[in-house]
C-alpha cells in the first residue's frame, strides 16, 4: 500500500501517522510508501515516520506518485479541489472534511457500524464528523435491537476538534498571554453554544453534520434528531448527553449487554464508585466509553447515554486508518 497523506503536519494528519506507526490496522510492513503532503510553505521540509525522516511533498509531487491511498485532513475546499484527482486515477481517497458526507453517491463510514458500503467502486470514502462517529458506533446496535424514535443530543466539544489554532488560544488565555483568537469569545473558564458557524434554521453546521450523518450512516433518513453542541475548555476529547426514545419497551440488563458487547464500545458505569466516561480517560484510546445509562421515567421507552471518545483520534485519525485497513485486508486497492 502506497500511502499519501494530506495534511500532514495539522492536529489530524500527526494523529494518522501515529495510529499507523502503531501498526494496529495496518502492518507497518504493508506501507510500501509513505507520502506526506501539506501546503506551500512546509514542502521540502522534514516529517518523520516510522524510524526516517520524509520530505514534505506538493501536492502535484503527490499526484505523479500515484498513490494507493490519499488520507485527507486538510480542509473542504482541499478536498474539493483535489480529491477527484486523485480518484480518477485510481486511488482511494479517506476524507476527513465535511467536503463528500452528504453526497449520496459517497459512502460514508464508520466501520463498526456500515463497513459494507466499502465496495470498491467508489474511490472516494468519506470520514463522519467526529461527534458523529462516536455517537452511531454506540446507537447502531440499539437502533437495530429496539428502533430509534428520537434522539436528542447535548455535546460538550474539545477545542481540538477547532484545531491547532484553537488549542493556542486556550494554552495563551490559561498562561495570560495575549495572542490570535478564532473563537468569538474566551474559551478557558468557559464554554459557549456555538460549534461551526449559524445557519438561517437557528442551528449550526456542527449540529446539522449531527443530524444529517446519523441519518445517512443508518440508513434512517426520516430519523427525529436535534442537538446542541457546545465547546468547552478541554484538549481530551468529546463527550455527548444523548437521550433516547424507542419504539419498543426494553430490558435495562439486555440493553446493558448489547452496548458491553457492540465493537470498539466499552461500558464505564460504576457509579457507586464514581466510575463513568471522562476526556482525561479517553485521550489516546480507539475504544468510545459509555456511561450513566439509566432509564428517562418521562418517555415511554426513554433511555440517557453518557458517551465520551477521543475526537482526534478515533473521531478521526483511527476511522480513517481502519477504513484504509478494510481497503487492504479485502483486497478492493487490486480493484
Amino acid at each position: 500500500m502506497k500511502i499519501a497523506l494530506i495534511g500532514a503536519t495539522g492536529l489530524v494528519g500527526r494523529m494518522i501517522t501515529t495510529v499507523l506507526e502503531e501498526s494496529k490496522y495496518i502492518p507497518i510492513t504493508a506501507i510500501s510508501e509513505f507520502i506526506p503532503v501539506a501546503s506551500a510553505k512546509s514542502v521540502g521540509s522534514d516529517i518523520h515516520f516510522h524510524n526516517r525522516n520524509y520530505k514534505i511533498k506538493s501536492m502535484a509531487e503527490a499526484l505523479s506518485l500515484n498513490p494507493d491511498v490519499a488520507l485527507f485532513s486538510a480542509g473542504s475546499e482541499v478536498s474539493r479541489e483535489f480529491a477527484p484527482a486523485f480518484a480518477a486515477q485510481g486511488c482511494f481517497v479517506i476524507d476527513n472534511s465535511s467536503a463528500w458526507r452528504n453526497d449520496e453517491e459517497i459512502p460514508l463510514v464508520v466501520p463498526e457500524v456500515n463497513a459494507h458500503t466499502i465496495t470498491g467502486e467508489q474511490r472516494i470514502i468519506a470520514n463522519p464528523n467526529c461527534s458523529t462517529i462516536q455517537l452511531v458506533a454506540v446507537i447502531a446496535p440499539l437502533h437495530r435491537k429496539y428502533h430509534i424514535r428520537r434522539l436528542v443530543i447535548s455535546t460538550y466539544q474539545s477545542v481540538t476538534g477547532t484545531g491547532a489554532k484553537a488549542v493556542q488560544q486556550l494554552e495563551n488565555e490559561r498562561r495570560g498571554i495575549k495572542g490570535s483568537r478564532v473563537y468569538p469569545h474566551p474559551i478557558d473558564l468557559n464554554l459557549f453554544p456555538h460549534g461551526g458557524t449559524f445557519l438561517p434554521n437557528g442551528y449550526t453546521t456542527e449540529e446539522m453534520k449531527l443530524v444529517n450523518e446519523t441519518r445517512k450512516i443508518m440508513q434512517s433518513p426520516q430519523l427525529h434528531i436535534t442537538a446542541t453542541v457546545v465547546r468547552v475548555p478541554v484538549t481530551g476529547g468529546h463527550s455527548e448527553a444523548v437521550n433516547i426514545q424507542f419504539d419498543q419497551p426494553f430490558e435495562m440488563d439486555e440493553l446493558l449487554k448489547t452496548i458491553e458487547s457492540s465493537t470498539g464500545v466499552v461500558l464505564q458505569d460504576d457509579i457507586d464508585r464514581a466510575v463513568y466516561p471522562m476526556p482525561q480517560l479517553a485521550q489516546g484510546r480507539d475504544e468510545i466509553f459509555v456511561g450513566r445509562v439509566r432509564r428517562d421515567d418521562t418517555l415511554e421507552f426513554g433511555i440517557n447515554l453518557w458517551i465520551v471518545a477521543d475526537n482526534l483520534r478515533k473521531g478521526a485519525a483511527t476511522n480513517a486508518v481502519q477504513i484504509a485497513a478494510i481497503l487492504l485486508n479485502n483486497e478492493l486497492l487490486k480493484a
